[in-house]
């Protein structure tokens, strides 16, 4: 087993994980999460936010966004250092935030992620997320989206 995947430990995030989830977004091209809306979803009752840490570093988060009118949970964010990419760790993330969206009660998960973004595209496809929408200049540089649905499957009930 690789050395990321037997040490890295996914745990809720805490108000203390702030700079290291800022320090992920900066990875991203645009569409960057400020320092503000890191700390507020960090208090939001509205959203689960879990983070991977290896050697008592941030090397991913995941951000779940639960809307109150919505039976659907939408993940608003997945990031893993590029240090440490390939290794699982975003796997391993969207997997805790579908288990806080069951556990949650609610029907599934939706996202969107950029049209260009083939390892997180083939990540989402390869865990059962499906096309749901084409997105046109969705991002702030105008590059196109795709919006991803995962049902949930309804919980077996043991009849009698």
């Amino acid at each position: 087993m690789n050395r990321a995947l037997r040490t890295a430990r996914v745990r809720r995030a805490r108000a203390e994980d702030a700079a290291g989830i800022l320090a992920l977004e900066q990875h991203f091209p645009g569409d960057r999460m400020s320092a503000r809306s890191v700390r507020h979803l960090l208090r939001a009752a509205s959203a689960c936010v879990r983070v991977a840490c290896l050697d008592g570093a941030v090397v991913g988060a995941v951000i779940l966004l639960l809307r109150r009118n919505s039976r659907w949970a939408r993940i608003y964010s997945v990031a893993v250092d590029p240090r440490w990419r390939g290794l699982g760790i975003g796997r391993r993330l969207v997997l805790a935030a579908e288990a806080d969206a069951r556990r949650l009660g609610r029907d599934g998960v939706t996202l969107e992620v950029r049209e260009d973004n083939a390892a997180a595209r083939a990540l989402y496809e390869n865990l059962g997320y499906r096309i749901d929408a084409v997105l046109p200049g969705y991002y702030e540089d105008g590059a196109p989206g795709i919006r991803l649905r995962k049902p949930f499957a309804p919980p077996l009930r043991s009849g009698r």
